[in-house]
């Protein structure tokens, strides 16, 4: 059966996600799941807060008519109601329900805005290394995406973007807490980014929406997380309850546009519209209504900075080179051998899984997600010791 061409050629460019996970079963089928250590994927094994069991419960035993019906496509209008007064807590702009949009997870928010923002095209700048989907939802939509190299320290350089922007640039998309490196971008750096981006709208005459993709933002060991609306002007934020209700198959999140925004009324007709387009329709009615009076709650982050402190400590005493992050459930370290599919197959000796920094836009990387237990943590200690050695590496 033929494909499309592109889609074709987008399967082989990832083919090697794919051949990680043929490799990972196989070390499965060999020697047991219990000892295999799957570092891969961003799929927290962290159990949803109670308050969400209890909600649950509430709705499943006091079923309200017609709460299983079509609704707004925008969503609940009770829900988006939530959602606003909670983001208003953390910015001066009067945020309201005509501002949000609830989607079917962060990954629907962002292809319901860049086919808003877009024509054929247009440029979205994307900073590396950067979620490996992105590339993806920009073509999606027709547009071009242009990679930014970041500093040393992952964050963002703000030379290197205003390089970057020209007459056809429409967005940019940060991330922070950033997957795959977990750092947190400060607010000096978030406000000195929206004096450049209006800099630039002036200079070319266009709008350059910032992206802010949000999932990990309730997940900061300490370090604030700056809210982005009154750092920049035309601002929207996109985020899912995957990682912060420890959600990700129940796919609900949202959008929500800064009400400075230019022309924002109109931005949210465009977002409304392109959320029945595409597909999505509307947010799944339940999970909309359980998320409306979760919107204060999160898991609880001290797991999550205990699992970082164990691993990066460890790490970081064999040798291992990194960035501490300040937030999410990633580590990225610098390969220790130049090739990191190299390293990569190497740790597989190790039954040890990893992604490589490639796939992010950073080749010589990898990425570890430690959203897993803490006991394969531990056990996988005894290994990552026999693969620094390996690797060469030694000891701090």
């Amino acid at each position: 059966m033929a494909i499309a061409t592109k889609i074709k050629a987008q399967i082989e460019g990832s083919s090697w996600i794919r051949k990680m996970f043929e490799e990972g079963a196989t070390l499965r089928q060999q020697y047991g799941d219990e000892n295999v250590f799957d570092f891969t994927l961003g799929n927290p094994t962290t159990e949803p807060p109670e308050e969400l069991h209890r909600e649950l419960r509430k709705i499943a035993e006091n079923p309200i008519p017609g709460m299983h019906r079509y609704m707004n496509n925008a969503g609940y209008e009770e829900t988006r109601a939530a959602v606003a007064e909670v983001i208003s807590e953390n910015c001066s702009q009067p945020v309201t329900q005509n501002h949000v949009v609830m989607t079917c997870g962060a990954g629907a928010a962002l292809n319901v805005v860049l086919k808003t923002l877009l024509n054929p095209g247009d440029e979205v700048i994307i900073l590396t290394p950067y979620f490996v989907e992105y590339k993806f939802y920009i073509d999606n939509q027709g547009g071009i995406a242009v990679e930014v190299i970041t500093k040393d320290d992952f964050q963002p350089d703000l030379d290197a973007i205003a390089s970057a922007i020209n007459p056809r640039t429409r967005a940019i998309i940060i991330n922070s807490p950033n997957n795959p490196t977990g750092v947190i971008y400060p607010e000096a750096t978030i406000v000195e980014l929206g004096k450049l981006l209006q800099e630039k709208e002036q200079e070319f005459g266009i709008t350059i929406v910032a992206i802010s993709d949000e999932p990990y933002a309730k997940i900061s060991f300490g370090e604030t997380v700056p809210a982005i609306f009154d750092a920049i002007k035309n601002s929207v934020i996109v985020t899912s309850h995957s990682k912060d209700l420890a959600l990700p198959g129940d796919r609900i999140g949202y959008l929500a546009a800064n009400p400075a925004m230019d022309d924002v009324d109109l931005f949210m007709q465009g977002t409304i519209f392109c959320n029945r387009v595409l597909g999505f329709v509307n947010a799944p009615a339940l999970m909309q209504r359980l998320v409306t009076n979760l919107q204060r709650v999160s898991v609880d982050v001290t797991e999550y900075r205990q699992k970082r402190d164990l691993l990066y400590t460890k790490l970081t005493d064999l040798g291992f080179e990194m960035v501490k992050p300040g937030g999410g459930f990633y580590l990225f370290p610098k390969s220790p051998i130049d090739d990191e599919m190299e390293f990569i197959r190497m740790a597989q000796k190790y039954r040890i899984l990893l992604v490589p920094g490639t796939g992010f836009g950073a080749p010589g990387f990898f990425r570890i997600a430690y959203c897993v237990e803490t006991d394969m943590i531990e056990r996988s200690l005894p290994l990552w010791e026999e693969l620094a050695k390996e690797a060469g590496l030694k000891p701090a």
